[in-house]
């Protein structure tokens, strides 16, 4: 049995004849709008913002 990638597995890598390469900055700026956290940041600052308000008040009831 023949494995999935034997007739590929020692062809060259392609360069395009027509397109310049990408630096790696635009190529991870490609996947930039799929980052999995979105909006993680400003969560955390909502969170430790109540939390530091809960306890200034806290402080000041005692």
């Amino acid at each position: 049995m023949e494995d999935n990638y034997d007739d590929i597995i020692g062809l060259e890598h392609h360069v395009s004849a027509t397109r310049p390469r990408m630096t790696m900055e635009e190529r991870a700026a490609q996947f930039a709008p799929f980052a999995a956290l979105t909006g993680f940041e400003e969560a955390i600052d909502n969170v430790a913002h109540t939390t530091v308000q809960q306890q200034d008040e806290e402080c000041e009831n005692e």
